[in-house]
């Protein structure tokens, strides 16, 4: 095969690789788009549900009658296992999405001062698992993520099963969620929410708030019971906030590689396309000089 034919051969390459690498940047894009607006979806589903805590919890709407279903059984984590879950990718081509988030969970989670036996980890992805056992963390379960919004539900749902698993016969009180989150298109950062136990201070600012309607809130059910599905609907709001903030977050950074990616085939391209100029125009020139030395000898 000549250079030419090489060249060529090289040049075809990458366009198409540039092709594909186009088509990648343009699905990471569109996925960013989705997952965000389905995390600001979940934030106003988020208020709504804040607000009914607050309509169950304050004495002005309970007749001084307080829930009394999660004192101890939600508010007490000093007691027992810590259960962690960790939100990766799937798929690779995405930069340091896994290391990052890997790295930052161990480095809190070694803050916390927790012996390794006392943990409960769950990676979420399964290109997590690499870099979790290189740390010495043995993991307890494996989760595919899911690829669309379609799947999100379903995996949620499976790990709210798991949680009340690991509560009940392995007596973990609390839960950790690592995940990265995003900030924009290109930037995301990582992020800890602790699941359980929940937070003092929050149920104080929902018990706090000013209820702003005319209407006057009121409800029939036991408020025990009210707070009890309030606060299961609270837990599978936060775990598919975390499965779309991770989904998001994997799309910028797979975007960002693409980018780079696509720079450095341009680049390739330039200097293909420069050689397959030089390489021809050296042909051309050969070809003319011995045009030229074959008609000098036939005028001899």
């Amino acid at each position: 095969m000549s250079s030419l034919e090489f060249l060529q051969r090289q040049i075809h390459t990458a366009e198409e690789l540039r092709s594909v690498v186009k088509m990648m940047k343009v699905l990471a894009a569109v996925n960013i788009h989705q997952y965000e607006q389905a995390v600001v979806s979940l934030a106003e589903y988020n208020r709504t549900i804040e607000m009914a805590l607050h309509v169950a919890m304050a004495p002005t709407y309970t007749n001084g009658d307080r829930p009394a279903c999660y004192p101890r059984a939600l508010l007490n984590g000093s007691v027992g296992r810590c259960g962690v879950m960790i939100f990766g990718s799937e798929q690779g081509m995405c930069g340091q999405f896994n290391e990052q988030i890997s790295r930052y969970a161990i480095a809190e989670l070694e803050k916390l001062n927790i012996a390794q036996e006392q943990l409960a980890i769950f990676a979420i992805g399964s290109r997590l698992i690499t870099h979790l056992e290189t740390a010495d963390y043995a993991i307890e379960q494996t989760f595919v993520m899911p690829s669309s919004l379609a799947g999100i539900t379903s995996m949620v749902q499976e790990i709210l099963l798991h949680i009340a698993t690991w509560r009940d016969r392995q007596q973990v009180a609390r839960i950790l969620l690592f995940y990265n989150h995003l900030h924009s298109n290109m930037f995301y950062e990582p992020y800890k929410l602790q699941l359980l136990p929940l937070d003092r201070a929050w149920l104080q600012y929902i018990e706090s708030q000013t209820w702003r309607s005319r209407t006057i809130p009121t409800f029939t059910m036991p408020s025990d019971a009210l707070v009890a599905s309030l606060l299961r609907q609270y837990f599978f709001i936060s775990l598919y906030r975390a499965f779309g903030e991770s989904l998001a977050s994997e799309n910028a950074s797979r975007l960002a590689s693409m980018q780079v990616a696509e720079k450095n085939i341009e680049d390739r391209l330039t200097e293909f396309n420069g050689r397959f100029q030089q390489e021809r125009q050296s042909a051309i020139t050969g070809e003319l000089l011995e045009i030229i030395s074959g008609f000098e000898l036939m005028q001899r």
